[in-house]
């Protein structure tokens, strides 16, 4: 019966072979050179950063080199009133340039997003500052200031102002200069990010809103804002860091004159590691700074629920 029972019983089924895990890892190996090499890149300055602001490092010191603790910070938030002014500006200089580049590149984004005759070329036109380098834009904005050669003088020959004048080394003018050539080159960035989110939203939405009788106004505050949402709270956090981060267009325009009226505090840490060698408190300024970027940027995604349900 044994023999019996061993007879019918089932053969059993063929082991599977185990996948092999080569081709799931295959993509991550490939892409581990340049992952590896990009974090060296990324991660050894930063690390640099950290580790130079605690010390006092000034190559034309060298006596005075050493572990320095937290005697930079200290300095900067107890004993440096240029840190606060600078920081200050900085702030001042995001909302203003952020908020007007956010207004006048959505505006921009509406009006190149209708049907009209040589709109490929309006779309042109409208986004090509922002093919232009900063250092460029820089000197094309310091020629049209010139006070002899640049729009100041050509006001004075219509008899507004007078002669000689320059936008840039007046205290009462510098910031307002200095904010219209930004946003000649910062608009685009908005127009060009608002416009692509444009051309998805549902022409079916603005159709049916016309059907139920409402006006343009509100299918902009309850169809466009809304699919807007996402775009326009990444474009204006990017925006943001990079306009706190402005070093080229007022080194070049003001050099953060007149009087350190346009100094912002990335400029500060320039001049403070080029010019005065000082690297160790220049390090300790780039740390409170990344700080101060870092924990602005997660309150106002957190507090902007990106990529959350728009209502």
């Amino acid at each position: 019966m044994a023999q019996a029972a061993a007879v019918a019983k089932p053969p059993a089924p063929p082991r599977r072979r185990r996948a092999s895990a080569t081709p799931r890892r295959l993509p991550y190996l490939l892409i581990a050179p340049a992952a590896l090499l990009m974090l060296g890149f990324i991660a050894y300055p930063v690390l640099s950063v950290f580790y130079y602001s605690l010390r006092n490092h000034n190559p034309t010191k060298p006596w005075r080199n050493g572990f320095a603790g937290l005697d930079n910070f200290t300095h900067a938030f107890a004993h440096d009133p240029q840190f606060w002014d600078t920081l200050t500006f900085s702030a001042k200089w995001v909302v203003v340039e952020v908020g007007l580049q956010l207004l006048f590149g959505l505006a921009l984004a509406l009006l190149v997003n209708q049907t009209f005759v040589g709109r490929a070329l309006g779309r042109a036109l409208v986004f090509s500052p922002w093919a232009v380098s900063g250092v460029l834009t820089s000197a094309i904005w310091v020629l049209l200031y010139n006070s002899q050669t640049g729009i100041t003088r050509y006001l004075a020959d219509a008899g507004i102002g007078s002669y000689g004048t320059s936008w840039l080394s007046d205290t009462s003018t510098v910031f307002p200069a200095a904010v219209v050539a930004d946003l000649w080159r910062g608009v685009p960035f908005f127009a060009i990010l608002i416009l692509a989110d444009l051309q998805s939203v549902s022409k079916d939405l603005y159709e049916a809103a016309e059907v139920d009788g409402a006006s343009r106004l509100k299918q902009f505050w309850h169809i466009t804002l809304p699919h807007l949402k996402d775009a326009i709270v990444l474009s204006t956090l990017l925006r943001a860091v990079w306009e706190f981060n402005n070093v080229d267009l007022l080194y070049t325009l003001t050099n953060g004159g007149p009087a350190g009226e346009t100094t912002t505090l990335p400029l500060y840490i320039a001049n403070t590691s080029v010019d005065a060698h000082n690297f160790g408190y220049a390090s300790a300024l780039t740390t409170v700074a990344f700080v101060i970027l870092l924990f602005c940027s997660i309150a106002y995604l957190r507090l902007s629920k990106f990529g959350g349900e728009s209502r």
